[in-house]
Protein backbone atom coordinates (compact mmCIF):
# COMPACT_ATOMS: atom_id res chain seq x y z
CA UNK A 1 0.00 0.00 0.00
CA UNK A 2 1.27 3.34 -1.28
CA UNK A 3 1.83 5.74 2.04
CA UNK A 4 1.18 9.09 2.44
CA UNK A 5 5.30 10.19 2.24
CA UNK A 6 5.58 7.79 -0.83
CA UNK A 7 2.16 9.93 -2.91
CA UNK A 8 3.58 13.32 -1.82
CA UNK A 9 6.69 12.42 -3.12
CA UNK A 10 5.49 11.86 -6.27
CA UNK A 11 3.32 14.73 -6.04
CA UNK A 12 6.38 16.68 -5.26
CA UNK A 13 8.23 15.59 -8.47
CA UNK A 14 5.16 16.48 -10.57
CA UNK A 15 5.09 19.87 -9.59
CA UNK A 16 8.85 20.55 -10.17
CA UNK A 17 8.73 18.98 -13.16
CA UNK A 18 5.75 21.02 -14.34
CA UNK A 19 7.30 24.62 -12.82
CA UNK A 20 10.76 24.10 -14.38
CA UNK A 21 14.22 24.54 -13.36
CA UNK A 22 13.94 28.45 -12.80
CA UNK A 23 10.05 28.99 -11.48
CA UNK A 24 10.36 30.36 -7.83
CA UNK A 25 9.55 29.07 -4.74
CA UNK A 26 8.50 29.95 -1.42
CA UNK A 27 11.62 28.26 0.10
CA UNK A 28 14.28 31.05 0.75
CA UNK A 29 14.68 32.31 -2.35
CA UNK A 30 15.41 28.99 -4.14
CA UNK A 31 14.70 28.06 -7.49
CA UNK A 32 12.82 24.83 -7.84
CA UNK A 33 16.11 23.43 -8.86
CA UNK A 34 17.74 24.47 -5.96
CA UNK A 35 14.30 22.81 -3.93
CA UNK A 36 14.96 19.80 -6.03
CA UNK A 37 18.83 19.68 -5.23
CA UNK A 38 17.98 20.48 -1.39
CA UNK A 39 15.29 17.36 -1.15
CA UNK A 40 18.23 15.00 -3.16
CA UNK A 41 21.09 16.05 -0.81
CA UNK A 42 18.59 15.47 2.15
CA UNK A 43 17.57 11.88 1.19
CA UNK A 44 21.43 10.84 -0.37
CA UNK A 45 23.78 13.14 1.11
CA UNK A 46 23.46 12.73 4.87
CA UNK A 47 27.54 13.64 5.37
CA UNK A 48 26.51 16.80 4.28
CA UNK A 49 23.17 16.77 4.90
CA UNK A 50 23.61 17.59 8.54
CA UNK A 51 24.11 21.21 7.76
CA UNK A 52 20.32 21.79 7.43
CA UNK A 53 20.52 21.78 11.28
CA UNK A 54 24.19 21.88 12.67
CA UNK A 55 25.54 24.79 11.60
CA UNK A 56 28.84 23.64 11.60
CA UNK A 57 28.06 21.66 8.69
CA UNK A 58 26.69 24.62 6.77
CA UNK A 59 29.38 25.60 3.90
CA UNK A 60 29.68 21.73 3.23
CA UNK A 61 25.93 21.53 2.95
CA UNK A 62 26.40 24.45 0.54
CA UNK A 63 28.69 23.32 -1.45
CA UNK A 64 27.32 19.89 -2.01
CA UNK A 65 23.94 21.00 -2.80
CA UNK A 66 25.32 23.65 -5.35
CA UNK A 67 27.17 20.91 -7.16
CA UNK A 68 24.14 18.45 -7.62
CA UNK A 69 21.62 22.00 -8.74
CA UNK A 70 24.39 21.83 -11.37
CA UNK A 71 23.06 17.74 -12.46
CA UNK A 72 21.08 18.04 -15.32
CA UNK A 73 17.01 19.20 -13.84
CA UNK A 74 15.45 15.92 -15.12
CA UNK A 75 18.01 14.01 -13.32
CA UNK A 76 17.04 15.73 -10.29
CA UNK A 77 13.73 14.68 -10.97
CA UNK A 78 14.20 11.24 -11.15
CA UNK A 79 15.85 10.89 -8.10
CA UNK A 80 13.60 12.23 -6.20
CA UNK A 81 10.72 10.06 -7.70
CA UNK A 82 12.70 7.07 -7.29
CA UNK A 83 13.63 7.71 -3.52
CA UNK A 84 16.94 7.00 -1.57
CA UNK A 85 18.85 4.53 -2.00
CA UNK A 86 19.11 1.33 0.17
CA UNK A 87 21.52 2.45 2.37
CA UNK A 88 19.67 5.28 3.31
CA UNK A 89 17.85 5.53 6.66
CA UNK A 90 14.85 6.97 4.64
CA UNK A 91 14.40 3.76 2.21
CA UNK A 92 13.25 2.14 5.52
CA UNK A 93 9.17 3.05 4.96
CA UNK A 94 9.03 3.69 8.54
CA UNK A 95 11.72 5.90 8.55
CA UNK A 96 9.88 7.81 5.41
CA UNK A 97 6.91 8.04 6.15
CA UNK A 98 7.89 9.78 9.75
CA UNK A 99 9.97 12.08 8.20
CA UNK A 100 9.17 12.57 4.61
CA UNK A 101 4.75 13.24 4.94
CA UNK A 102 5.68 16.92 6.24
CA UNK A 103 8.73 17.39 4.33
CA UNK A 104 7.02 16.63 1.28
CA UNK A 105 3.97 18.34 1.46
CA UNK A 106 5.21 21.28 2.46
CA UNK A 107 8.15 21.67 -0.29
CA UNK A 108 5.22 20.51 -2.77
CA UNK A 109 3.11 23.68 -1.47
CA UNK A 110 6.35 25.47 -1.37
CA UNK A 111 6.35 25.05 -5.47
CA UNK A 112 2.21 25.35 -5.97
CA UNK A 113 1.82 28.41 -3.96
CA UNK A 114 5.20 30.39 -5.89
CA UNK A 115 3.19 30.15 -9.27
CA UNK A 116 0.60 32.91 -10.16
CA UNK A 117 -2.09 30.61 -11.24
CA UNK A 118 -2.20 28.80 -8.01
CA UNK A 119 -5.35 26.81 -6.66
CA UNK A 120 -5.99 25.62 -3.12
CA UNK A 121 -5.48 21.74 -2.83
CA UNK A 122 -8.34 20.04 -0.87
CA UNK A 123 -6.98 17.02 1.49
CA UNK A 124 -8.85 13.81 2.11
CA UNK A 125 -10.02 13.91 5.74
CA UNK A 126 -7.60 11.07 6.46
CA UNK A 127 -4.19 12.39 5.34
CA UNK A 128 -5.66 16.19 6.87
CA UNK A 129 -5.87 13.78 10.02
CA UNK A 130 -2.54 12.62 9.46
CA UNK A 131 -1.28 16.04 8.88
CA UNK A 132 -3.15 17.37 12.36
CA UNK A 133 -1.12 14.44 14.48
CA UNK A 134 2.17 15.72 13.11
CA UNK A 135 1.27 19.44 13.70
CA UNK A 136 0.33 18.55 17.63
CA UNK A 137 3.72 16.89 18.32
CA UNK A 138 6.30 19.11 16.20
CA UNK A 139 3.67 22.02 17.51
CA UNK A 140 6.06 23.48 20.35
CA UNK A 141 9.59 22.47 18.36
CA UNK A 142 8.32 24.70 15.21
CA UNK A 143 6.45 27.49 17.36
CA UNK A 144 9.10 28.09 19.23
CA UNK A 145 10.66 31.31 18.14
CA UNK A 146 7.27 33.06 18.35
CA UNK A 147 7.49 36.47 19.77
CA UNK A 148 3.98 35.87 21.69
CA UNK A 149 1.88 33.10 22.88
CA UNK A 150 0.50 30.92 20.08
CA UNK A 151 -2.02 28.50 19.66
CA UNK A 152 -2.94 26.69 16.46
CA UNK A 153 -6.91 25.11 15.94
CA UNK A 154 -8.77 23.21 13.98
CA UNK A 155 -12.09 24.45 12.54
CA UNK A 156 -13.52 21.54 14.25
CA UNK A 157 -12.02 23.25 17.97
CA UNK A 158 -8.93 21.07 18.58
CA UNK A 159 -6.40 22.75 19.49
CA UNK A 160 -2.49 22.56 20.16
CA UNK A 161 0.12 24.93 21.59
CA UNK A 162 2.87 25.72 20.01
CA UNK A 163 4.04 28.71 22.52
CA UNK A 164 3.20 29.76 25.89
CA UNK A 165 3.31 33.09 26.64
CA UNK A 166 1.03 36.80 26.20
CA UNK A 167 -0.56 38.17 24.46
CA UNK A 168 -2.07 35.17 23.01
CA UNK A 169 -2.76 34.77 18.87
CA UNK A 170 -4.90 31.72 18.04
CA UNK A 171 -4.40 30.80 14.31
CA UNK A 172 -7.00 29.07 12.99
CA UNK A 173 -7.54 26.75 9.83
CA UNK A 174 -7.63 23.24 8.19
CA UNK A 175 -4.06 21.42 9.60
CA UNK A 176 -2.50 21.64 6.50
CA UNK A 177 -2.40 25.44 6.48
CA UNK A 178 -1.62 25.50 10.25
CA UNK A 179 1.48 23.46 9.21
CA UNK A 180 2.42 25.74 6.43
CA UNK A 181 2.16 28.86 8.97
CA UNK A 182 4.30 27.11 11.61
CA UNK A 183 6.86 26.63 9.05
CA UNK A 184 6.98 30.02 8.39
CA UNK A 185 4.88 30.26 5.55
CA UNK A 186 2.36 32.73 7.23
CA UNK A 187 1.65 34.41 3.84
CA UNK A 188 0.86 31.66 1.92
CA UNK A 189 -1.50 29.84 4.52
CA UNK A 190 -5.34 30.56 4.46
CA UNK A 191 -5.89 30.76 8.58
CA UNK A 192 -7.74 32.77 10.53
CA UNK A 193 -5.62 35.38 13.28
CA UNK A 194 -7.52 35.79 16.43
CA UNK A 195 -6.03 37.95 19.33
CA UNK A 196 -4.46 41.55 19.81
CA UNK A 197 -3.48 43.55 16.67
CA UNK A 198 -0.14 44.82 17.52
CA UNK A 199 0.74 40.68 18.33
CA UNK A 200 -0.85 39.12 15.00
CA UNK A 201 1.18 41.91 12.99
CA UNK A 202 4.37 40.06 15.10
CA UNK A 203 3.69 36.77 14.37
CA UNK A 204 2.98 37.35 10.65
CA UNK A 205 6.28 38.07 10.60
CA UNK A 206 8.18 36.42 12.95
CA UNK A 207 10.71 33.22 11.89
CA UNK A 208 8.96 30.56 12.65
CA UNK A 209 9.67 26.82 11.90
CA UNK A 210 12.96 25.06 12.21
Amino acid sequence: MSTHAKRERLLLADLLEAAGPEAPTLCHGWTARDLAAHVVVRERRPDAAGGILLGALRNRLERVQEEFAAKPYEELIQLIRTGPPRFSPYAVKQVDEAANTVEFYIHAEDVRRAQPDWSRRELDPVFADVLWSRAERTARLLGRKSPVGLVLRRPDGQTAVAHKGTPVVTVTGEPGELLLFVFGRQDAATVDLDGDKEAVARLHTAELGM
